[in-house]
C-alpha cells in the first residue's frame, strides 16, 4: 500500500506541525507522521505543562506573601496531585488545539514510527506492528530530542529521573538534587523549592545558567539563596547510590578536589538534550549526519535532494520557537518562495523560574571577545515604579551596544515577567535600531518595559531615573 503527498513531515512538535500547516497554507498536500501525541514534547511534556506547574508555584508564593499586599489569607496547603493534574489538563488542551489545526488545514495524520527508506519513501510502523509506505516529493524530519543521560548515572525513571517524570511524580519529594542548571534545571529547582521541597543544584561549570550573561547568573544565585535553594557550582555528581530507600549522591568539588555526599529522595538529570535520530533511516537514505546532528544548508535541505531536517536534530539552539521558524523557512523554500535565512544571533532565550530570565545576542564577555568596543547600560527594577508597586523589585535590564556604530549587540534581563519584554530587543535588533532610536521611542509609564529604555539611556549617559 502506498500514498503520495507533496510533503510528509515526520514529527508533530513545534517544528513539525508548523511545517505542515504552512505547507498546507501554500497549497501543498501534506501528511504528518507522529508516534505519540500531537504537539510533540513542547506541548505535551515541555514548554506548556512546565509553565502550568510554575504558575502553580507562583500562585502559592503570592498566597504566602499576601500580607505584603494588605490581604490576610487563612490556612492553605499544597495539593501536589492537583497541580500535576492541572498541568496535564493544560497540555491535553493544547494537543487538542493542534489536532483542530490539522483538521482545519486538511492535513492527514499518520500515527506510528516513521523512517526513511533507501528510495526516499517513508515507512510508518503502527503500534500493532503493521507497516505502510508513503511517498512524497519532499520529506521534512522534525523528530526532536529527549533528555540526555550521563553514562555513569542512567535515568531509571524512579529515583533518577528526567524532565518528563519530574512533572508527573506520584508524590512531592522532600529532598531533590538537580544535576545541571540550564533552563530545565533551574525551572524545576524553583518549582519544587517554592512548594517546600529541599533542593540542591549541582552544576559542573563555575556558575548557574552558564550560557547567560555573568551578571544574570550572579543575580539568580543571589535570588535562589534567598529562596533556600542550595547551589553547588564547579561540582560534578560522581555517582548515585539508589540501593536504599532514597538516594545517596556523591558530589565532587572540582576546585578543591573534595567529595561530599547528599541524601535525597530523587535526583533530576537536567544535563541537556539528545537528538532523536536513531532508527529514522538516515543511513538507509544516505543522509549525512555528525555527532547526533543532521547536516543541512541554510534552508535545511540535507545532502539528499528532497529531504530536509529542522529543530533539535540540526545545529542551533534546541528551542521551540527556533524549530517553528526553521519550519517556515523550509516550507517556503520548497514552495518556491525566497525566505530569509535565520539569523541565529538574534534568537531570544527565556527561562521561566522566578525571577525569570530573558536574553538575546552577545553577552558582555562575548562582545569583548568578538573585539567590539562596547557601551553597557544597566537599569535595576528597584528603580522602577511599576516593579515597586508589583512587589517585584529584584533583577535588572542590561544592554550592550557597539560604541563605534551603535549596533545593539545584546540584551539581558532578569526579573518578573521579563520573558514578555525581550521581544522589543529582538525586533529592534532585526530592524537595526540605534540606541538613540530606543531612547526617543516613547515607552508607557508605569511599566516594567520602561526599564529597557532606561537601560539604553544609561548606556549613553542619558538615564533620568538613576
Amino acid at each position: 500500500m502506498s500514498a503520495k503527498f507533496d510533503v510528509i513531515v515526520i514529527g508533530s512538535g513545534p517544528g513539525g506541525y508548523v511545517a505542515a500547516i504552512r505547507a498546507s497554507q501554500l497549497g501543498l498536500k501534506v501528511a504528518v507522521v507522529e508516534k505519540a501525541e500531537l504537539g510533540g514534547i513542547c506541548l505535551n511534556w515541555g514548554c506548556i505543562p512546565t509553565k502550568a506547574l510554575l504558575k502553580s508555584a507562583n500562585v502559592y508564593e503570592y498566597i504566602n506573601h499576601a500580607k505584603d499586599y494588605g490581604i490576610n489569607v487563612g490556612d492553605h496547603t499544597i495539593d501536589f496531585d492537583a497541580m500535576v493534574q492541572r498541568s496535564r489538563g493544560v497540555a491535553g488542551g493544547m494537543s487538542k488545539g493542534v489536532e483542530f489545526l490539522m483538521k482545519k488545514n486538511k492535513i492527514e495524520k499518520i500515527f506510528g514510527f516513521g523512517r526513511l527508506t533507501a528510495d526516499k519513501k517513508v515507512e510508518v510502523e503502527a503500534e500493532d506492528g503493521t507497516k505502510t509506505v508513503y511517498e512524497a516529493e519532499h520529506v521534512i524530519l522534525a523528530t526532536g530530542g529527549r533528555a540526555k543521560e550521563l553514562p555513569h548515572i542512567p535515568i531509571d525513571g524512579e529515583k533518577i529521573i528526567g524532565y518528563r517524570k519530574a512533572m508527573t511524580m506520584p508524590k512531592q519529594p522532600k529532598k531533590l538534587v538537580v544535576m545541571g542548571s540550564g533552563a530545565i534545571g533551574v525551572e524545576f529547582a524553583y518549582f519544587y523549592a517554592a512548594i517546600g521541597t529541599e533542593v540542591t543544584i549541582v552544576e559542573f561549570l563555575p556558575r548557574l545558567v552558564p550560557n547567560e550573561d555573568a551578571d544574570v547568573s550572579k543575580e539568580l544565585a543571589k535570588s535562589f539563596k534567598k529562596k533556600g535553594i542550595k547551589v553547588m557550582t564547579s561540582a560534578a555528581v560522581e555517582k548515585v547510590d539508589t540501593s536504599g530507600e532514597g538516594c545517596v549522591v556523591t558530589v565532587k568539588d572540582i576546585k578543591k578536589d573534595k567529595e561530599t555526599t547528599i541524601e535525597c529522595d530523587v535526583v533530576l538529570s537536567a544535563v541537556g538534550v539528545d537528538t532523536n535520530i536513531k532508527g529514522i533511516g538516515l543511513e538507509d537514505a544516505g543522509v549525512a549526519h555528525d555527532r547526533g546532528k543532521v547536516l543541512v544548508d541554510e534552508f535545511y535541505q540535507t545532502n539528499i535532494p528532497g529531504i530536509y531536517a529542522i529543530g533539535d536534530i540540526v545545529d542551533g539552539p534546541a528551542l521551540a520557537h527556533v524549530a517553528s521558524h526553521e519550519a517556515i523557512i523550509t516550507v517556503e523554500k520548497i514552495a518556491g518562495m525566497n525566505p530569509e535565512p535565520m539569523n541565529y544571533n538574534n534568537i531570544p532565550g527565556c527561562t521561566y523560574c522566578s525571577p525569570e530570565i530573558a536574553s538575546v545576542g552577545y553577552t558582555e564577555e562575548q562582545a569583548k571577545e568578538a573585539g567590539y568596543d562596547i557601551k553597557v547600560g544597566k537599569f535595576p527594577f528597584s528603580a522602577s515604579g511599576k516593579a515597586s508597586a508589583a512587589g517585584h523589585k529584584e533583577g535588572f535590564v542590561k544592554v550592550i551596544f557597539d560604541a563605534k556604530y551603535g549596533e545593539w549587540l545584546g540584551c539581558h534581563m532578569i526579573g518578573a515577567n521579563v520573558t514578555e519584554m525581550i521581544a522589543e530587543a529582538v525586533a529592534a535588533r532585526k530592524l537595526e535600531a540605534t540606541g538613540h532610536e530606543i531612547i526617543t521611542a516613547v515607552h508607557p509609564h508605569p511599566t516594567l518595559s520602561e526599564a529597557v529604555m532606561e537601560a539604553v539611556a544609561e548606556a549613553y549617559d542619558e538615564c533620568i531615573h538613576l
